[in-house]
């Protein structure tokens, strides 16, 4: 059979398979509390692995793999690593239990809703609601890019090829949740799952294969250099820049601690027990899922080369004319392409295809069910069950329609929108959520705090490095002057900047005013 319609026949029944995991989901979701968290009773696998996929999709496979396989070699394996310990490992044991049972005790079904009934106030509901939906739109369009870039390689697809790509997964994505809600997500993450395992590890072992094994493909990485690297760092332990690796790390693995759609997988698990098992499970997941990403991307530039043919076979990859830097998107997709036999295509579109809807769904659902029950709820009378489902489901519509208009646009990199969402919203969550589980002293001046600096920071950041705006040109200038071995003109560094921020400012300014007396306060002291 011919590769391409091979993959065709492998991509109709995964949809199929998806569609009918919704159709048999919907006919038990019959409340708003079954569509947001599948009624808090969602056992250790599905929640480890819904955790997992929500986390991992195109964004890391196609576009963090190929950007820092490229700068720091195998060294960027670090940032799978620091995934599955500090961004699985560690918040199931430190944020889930207390996160399930305050939620459970306020009856909490988004975080807006936990900041609501933690410090009593209404406006940093709101507040929190308004940063979810508006910072949640650039990661999906990030999810979209790494889509479209992979199957524009396959299938060889132009422009409006790769928007009627984005389009058909942002329906296919619409389909499955609006049928099944939180159930659907969870039952179809853990199928994705399952795919992602088996087809990362293929995936990987191919590539170091094709290169004469793993020794010979190391020494081959120490013998390149270029402007942006030395020579025999590629392939070393700690690459040419740890220093800004670290702040990849920060970003990539600390912000699960304060992202909604992350932590919200908490609030819908079943007991203590499933708890610790998922711990494990997930870290697991994202050793293989992570760490396979980034170690595979780490091998780039024996696939790829921005100097045209140098006899080596390597593609070569078209920089931006803008900066002149590589287009780090195209990369995984031509090192795929390089490495992998036609037949096994199929395979990885379906790997990514999978990364990239569990998340997805994730997204979509987090930010129409935050939209409806913290903005629109309060302020309509007898909204019941059946208006907020109708309203959720409608929300999905339009939360999609604008990511995939972003996503559209030709100069949207996958690494920058995902930065700057990932930077907002942790950067103003990970403190207030934090603090709030474990300290009755964090008070809602420093959660309002904490909101202002990490979205500030965040967008003060695009605003004058990433935006083009010409007026800025002198300042970017004048930082690269400095010579900091910090990159400040990164994104990645000012969305770990702004998570920093917000875990120290909390605690600071909750030592001033007096702490609110919320809700907790009296549960805590009748256990």
């Amino acid at each position: 059979m011919d590769p391409k319609a091979a993959t065709f026949v492998i991509l109709g029944i995964y949809v199929l398979i998806m569609v009918g995991i919704g159709l048999y989901t919907s006919r038990r979701t019959k409340s708003t509390e079954d569509f947001m968290l599948g009624g808090r009773s969602v056992g250790s696998w599905l929640t480890a692995f819904s955790y997992g996929t929500t986390y991992f999709s195109a964004v890391v496979f196609i576009g963090y793999a190929g950007q820092f396989g490229w700068s720091y070699g195998v060294s960027a394996t670090w940032i799978g690593l620091g995934n599955a310990i500090i961004g699985s490992l560690i918040p199931f044991f430190l944020l889930g239990k207390r996160t399930r049972e305050m939620t459970n005790r306020y009856g909490a079904k988004t975080m807006p809703e936990f900041y609501e009934h933690r410090y009593g106030s209404n406006v940093l509901k709101t507040v929190s609601a308004v940063i979810i939906f508006i910072f949640l739109i650039p990661y999906t369009a990030s999810v979209y890019n790494g889509l479209s870039r992979l199957f524009g390689m396959v299938f060889d697809l132009g422009d409006n090829g790769a928007i009627f790509i984005i389009i058909a997964m942002a329906v296919l994505s619409a389909v499955y949740v609006t049928l099944g809600g939180y159930k659907a997500t969870a039952l179809n993450d853990f199928f994705q799952g399952i795919i992602m395992l088996i087809g990362i590890s293929t995936v990987v072992a191919l590539t170091v294969q094709k290169k004469d094994g793993l020794s010979a493909a190391l020494d081959a990485l120490n013998q390149i250099s270029d402007k942006s690297t030395e020579a025999n760092t590629l392939g070393s332990f700690f690459g040419p820049d740890p220093v800004n690796l670290f702040g990849v790390v920060i970003l990539t693995s600390l912000g699960t601690w304060g992202l909604p759609q992350m932590v919200q997988k908490f609030y819908a698990i079943k007991d203590e027990d499933a708890i610790k098992k998922g711990a494990i499970i997930s870290t697991f997941f994202a050793l293989v899922v992570a760490g396979g990403s980034y170690f595979m991307g780490g091998f780039v530039r024996l696939y790829c080369t921005l100097s045209g043919d140098d006899g080596s076979g390597r593609a070569l990859i078209e920089t931006n004319p803008n900066n002149g830097k590589p287009v780090f998107d195209t990369m995984v997709p031509a090192l795929l392409h390089t490495a992998l036999p036609n037949i096994l295509i199929g395979l990885v579109v379906v790997l990514v295809l999978s990364a990239s809807l569990s998340t997805l769904s994730s997204l979509v659902l987090t930010s129409s069910s935050t939209l409806t029950n913290d903005l629109i709820k309060p302020r309509i009378k007898n909204f019941d069950d059946k208006k907020q489902l109708m309203f959720m489901r409608l929300f999905i519509a339009v939360f999609l329609i604008i990511s995939v208009l972003i996503a559209s646009h030709p100069n949207a990199s996958i690494t920058t929108l995902m930065s700057y969402s990932w930077g907002a919203l942790s950067g103003a969550f990970i403190g207030p959520f934090l603090w709030g589980l474990f300290s009755k002293k964090t008070s809602k001046a420093a959660v309002a705090a904490s909101f202002i600096t990490g979205v500030g920071i965040s967008v003060t950041h695009m605003v004058l490095f990433s935006l083009g705006i010409s007026a800025f040109d002198g300042l970017k200038d004048s930082v690269k002057a400095l010579d900091c071995p910090l990159n400040l003109l990164s994104p990645i560094n000012a969305g770990a900047f702004a998570m920093i921020v917000s875990l120290i400012i909390v605690p600071l300014i909750s030592c001033f005013p007096k702490p609110a007396e919320e809700k907790v306060n009296t549960a805590d002291k009748a256990e």
